[in-house]
């Protein structure tokens, strides 16, 4: 029998599993009042991208919490096929349906998509599959993108990243160790927030020296901090977790930006507090708790089964809403309202579709051909 099924699948945290789902939900949002706003200061859901370090710090705990005691029996190998079986099949989704938005997305925002050949698309898409990311050189949207059909494979790049860094170092880090580490990365997170000229940890998806030290500044902490958060803490006993857990997340992601144009450090010091202290807090508290009643149970589950087919397919609706309002100059968000739901919704029914008739069954598929 494969390595891949003899290991027992351990308890989920279910509240940790639902607040992804509500991170997932705000990204959408955020991405789609993204296209109304003219700056980061007047972003609504102002701070909507901190979902991403969110997310990490999530991969981390749950990570620590699943493997950090099965390297007895386990392999590097084993280790990066089950990742492999969890995260590809929807990369491959997520370009899919990239490629297939792409030409949709013409518009004064992207002037050259129509002049994209054919043939440089699927290339394109056939690189994104393997999630390496693409040169500047190689771009088709105009952004810059290491994945220009599907902009969060940058993140997903980097989790790959951690996930290596895991299996062949981390894993075996002791908790001083980890805890130097874990240190360190917050240092340059701070270091970064309070001295860069945005005032923001926004950045990580072009392949250039400045994208790109912001990515791995990104990853570095939330990671080991979620790593380092599963091997030292004992979750407690905290009731409606869920639902205290969801409103604060919300929050910190809604709150609008701080300093303004004046002050960027002011911005950069929440951020930091929210990645080193708040989301930590977030993690714990949602560890430390249970569903409570059927109906939770029932939207937490589905919030979770849901998140990560939603964050990696629905940027394809994306560019096309954001290249709709770039052609509509002015145009106020009551009149875009019916279009930004249309968006938001039909990206909730395509990762529903996905997930039910694409990932579970090639997941469960790939699962039976290792037994």
């Amino acid at each position: 029998m494969s390595q891949l099924n003899t290991f027992a699948t351990k308890p989920h945290y279910p509240v940790l599993d639902g607040l992804r789902g509500v991170a997932a939900l705000v990204v959408v949002a955020f991405h789609i009042l993204e296209a109304h706003a003219s700056s980061h200061v007047t972003q609504i859901i102002n701070h909507g991208y901190l979902a991403v370090d969110f997310f990490f710090l999530l991969s981390g705990f749950v990570i620590g919490y699943a493997y950090d005691d099965r390297w007895q029996k386990l392999t590097i190998g084993g280790f990066f096929k089950r990742r492999l079986y969890r995260l590809q099949p929807m990369v491959i989704m997520g370009m899919i349906i990239g490629a297939a938005c792409f030409y949709y997305s013409d518009s004064t925002l992207f002037p050259f998509i129509h002049t994209v050949p054919v043939w440089r698309v699927l290339l394109v898409m056939l690189i994104g599959f393997t999630l390496i990311p693409i040169p500047v050189s190689m771009d088709i949207r105009g952004w810059q993108e290491m994945h220009p059909l599907d902009g969060p494979g940058w993140s997903l790049f980097f989790e790959y990243l951690a996930n290596i860094a895991y299996a062949l170092g981390l894993r075996k880090a002791s908790k001083p160790v980890l805890a130097l580490l874990t240190g360190l990365a917050a240092g340059v997170l701070l270091h970064y927030l309070l001295t860069c000229k945005t005032g923001d940890i926004t950045g990580g998806w072009s392949v250039t020296a400045e994208q790109l030290r912001v990515g791995f500044t990104r990853v570095a902490f939330p990671f080991m901090g979620g790593l380092l958060l599963s091997r030292t803490v004992k979750p407690t006993d905290f009731k409606n977790s869920f639902l205290w857990c969801s409103l604060l997340l919300v929050l910190v992601l809604a709150l609008p930006r701080f300093g303004g144009t004046q002050h960027f450090w002011i911005n950069g010091l929440y951020e930091a507090l929210v990645i080193i202290s708040v989301f930590p807090l977030i993690v714990y508290l949602g560890a430390s708790g249970d569903i409570d009643g059927p109906v939770t149970s029932k939207v937490s589950k589905f919030l979770g089964d849901l998140s990560y087919p939603l964050y990696i397919t629905h940027y394809g609706f994306i560019y096309i809403y954001t290249g709709w309002v770039s052609n509509r100059p002015g145009v106020s968000f009551n009149i875009a309202l019916p279009y930004a739901l249309l968006t938001f919704f039909g990206s909730v029914i395509v990762a529903y579709l996905c997930l039910k008739y694409y990932d579970e069954p090639i997941r469960a598929w790939l699962n039976r051909r290792r037994a």
